[in-house]
């Protein structure tokens, strides 16, 4: 079928042609002796084995090895609400990237719903197939609760990428940005430009891993959340209630007043001025994409050290650096949950991979470092033992 938006000689299109993904055989099919073996009658002694020991279909089926990546479609990258369908390009991007950088194979499951209960039957009916579920781009605040209930229901890790993948990503850097400046965590007045799925991660991660909560101010489109705010849901109400101890009131620009870190999450423009306002030697991470909060350049005139989204400016805080390890690791340990001592091993992983050589334009690893899944994997399977969740 042609179509007058689509451009046969456009790279990304030709690169996309048929999907990026298939389904391969792992065993020979080339005899009936094969046959046999991999499908009637052999297979039935198998089915039977698991039948009476279901603990068995981790060892001799993909369940082990594979996770479903599930979105509703309602808040994909920076497009929005654009459904399931428009979505499936970027859930098969993200198994082919499970694929590639952890070993880890994945299944797009677009799910043509966005009611909360809907989503949670079916990912619950269908988890028997997976070893763990990677929620993807489905919007703040139902996300909240679709983690929620699938984590309570399910005895396999249950992710949101959006929020956790970002979170370890962001607190990984500060790590690396705090050494290189050479501040301690729980210094440093952070202010969060962004309230939703990624913003409030995002700050209960910096608080697990060492941040002063008292010195974080989160800000949504209406300014800064505090206990003087009587419009906030549940989710923004308890980041107000764990955070901005000094009762700042006002928009980003009176939370940057000072601040020695800008975590910017949220996709609306910061002016020039805001971030002047910061104290010096400051941090900036501008997360929107592909539009940063403040242009790097921008930012660079009065920080020390700027991170964004993108691939085109140095340090990009990219998910890649983190949802890989962070199954593989739960999957080799065979892990009940995804537990915030794993999310701060693999924060910790991340950051080690680069520690000993550290400059302003380098504080994370590349996404294509061939070094980072197996530190992770590593780094979450160990943390998941000592946080007792792991069956293996």
């Amino acid at each position: 079928m042609s179509s007058s938006i689509v451009d046969p000689a456009d790279p990304v299109f030709r690169l996309h042609r048929g999907g990026k993904m298939a389904v391969a055989s792992t065993v020979p099919l080339t005899s009936r002796e094969d046959l046999s073996l991999a499908y009637t009658p052999g297979v039935a002694r198998v089915c039977e084995a698991i039948a009476a020991e279901p603990a068995l279909v981790a060892d001799y089926t993909w369940v082990s090895h594979t996770v479903a990546v599930v979105t509703d479609g309602s808040a994909v990258l920076g497009l929005g609400n654009i459904g399931p369908r428009a979505a499936m390009p970027v859930m098969e991007g993200k198994a082919v990237l499970f694929k590639q950088f952890g070993g880890v194979d994945a299944v797009p499951v677009c799910l043509d719903t966005q009611d909360v209960d809907e989503i949670v039957a079916t990912v619950r009916a269908l988890a028997p197939s997976f070893g763990g579920i990677n929620l993807e781009d489905i919007s703040a605040p139902r996300c909240f609760e679709v983690e929620r209930r699938l984590d309570e229901a399910l005895d396999i890790p249950v992710f949101h990428d959006d929020q956790h993948g970002t979170a370890i990503v962001v607190l990984a850097a500060l790590r690396n940005a705090a050494a290189l400046l050479n501040r301690k965590l729980g210094d440093l007045r952070v202010a969060v430009s962004g309230a939703g799925a990624a913003g409030v991660a995002v700050t209960k991660m910096l608080v697990a891993g060492g941040v002063n909560p008292d010195q974080v101010a989160v800000c949504d489109s209406k300014g800064i959340l505090g206990r003087h705010r009587t419009d906030l849901n549940g989710t923004k109400a308890e980041l107000a209630a764990m955070t901005n101890a000094d009762g700042r009131t006002g928009d980003v620009t009176e939370a940057l007043r000072g601040a020695d870190v800008l975590i910017g999450v949220s996709g609306g423009q910061i002016p020039e001025e805001a971030v002047a306002g910061m104290a010096p030697g400051g941090i900036v991470f501008a997360l929107a994409n592909p539009t940063p909060e403040v242009h790097p350049e921008v930012a660079a005139r009065h920080v020390a050290v700027v991170a964004t989204g993108r691939s085109d400016y140095p340090n990009q805080i990219n998910n890649v650096l983190a949802f890989p390890g962070v199954f593989r690791g739960a999957l080799d340990a065979r892990a009940t949950r995804i537990t915030d001592l794993m999310k701060v091993a693999a924060a910790d992983a991340i950051a080690g991979v680069v520690a000993e050589s550290l400059t302003a334009e380098a504080i994370v690893p590349s996404p294509l470092d061939p070094r980072v899944a197996p530190a992770v994997a590593e780094a979450v399977a160990e943390a998941a033992r000592r946080d007792g969740v792991a069956r293996a």
